[in-house]
């Protein structure tokens, strides 16, 4: 099994002792740090998701961005697990989508509409010191990052988690991409450019 796989595997069994209101009171602190982000205050346009179950919760951030103006998209999963987008009008117009996510109900953008973000909330299970992110290994955000870099577009990149979810070490691959900060219930920190050392 590799590292990635048993990293990925502590940090999920982690996230299931939380209950509800662990969830929920985490993501209005989270909504809050984050939206004095200056990378979010500024932004015009921002990628986004829903968050389910016991991911570090979006939904108030959405909320908060949505009513302060700005573009908030959300991915529509596509068949080949490549990501499409489409506007965020609000909760109610999000809809169960397949592997139990929601989806917004207007119409797809495109994979390219990413590249109109100026800053892009990344799911996550960790990151560390080097702002190298560990997903939840289905390639989706991979293939975005990599849209992003060959375009040449270089929005916020952001990661919301838990305070246990900042690490030591996160195994990365040639492909992996750093992100830009880590917003967690203690707080924002942000990483040097490059990641790597």
């Amino acid at each position: 099994m590799s590292r990635k796989t048993t990293l990925r595997r502590e940090l999920l069994a982690a996230r299931r002792l939380l209950t509800s209101e662990d969830v929920r009171r985490t993501a209005a602190v989270l909504a809050s740090a984050a939206a004095k982000l200056p990378e979010l205050t500024d932004a015009r346009t921002v990628a986004a998701y829903v968050s389910v179950g016991r991911e570090p919760g979006t939904h108030p951030l959405l909320d908060a961005l949505r009513a302060r103006g700005v573009r908030v998209l959300l991915p529509v999963l596509m068949a080949d697990n490549d990501l499409d987008w489409a506007v965020f009008e609000g909760a109610e117009h999000l809809v169960p989508a397949g592997r139990g996510l929601l989806e917004p109900d207007g119409a797809p953008l495109g994979p390219q509409a990413v590249l109109d973000a100026d800053a892009v909330l990344l799911p996550g299970l960790a990151v560390d010191g080097r702002g190298m992110r560990l997903g939840r290994g289905g390639g989706s955000y991979d293939r975005v990052l990599a849209r992003l870099a060959s375009a040449g577009a270089h929005p916020a990149l952001i990661v919301l988690l838990y305070d246990d979810e900042v690490v030591a070490r996160v195994p990365d691959e040639p492909h992996d991409h750093p992100v830009d900060a880590v917003v967690t219930p203690a707080g924002a920190r942000r990483f040097p450019p490059g990641g790597r050392d």
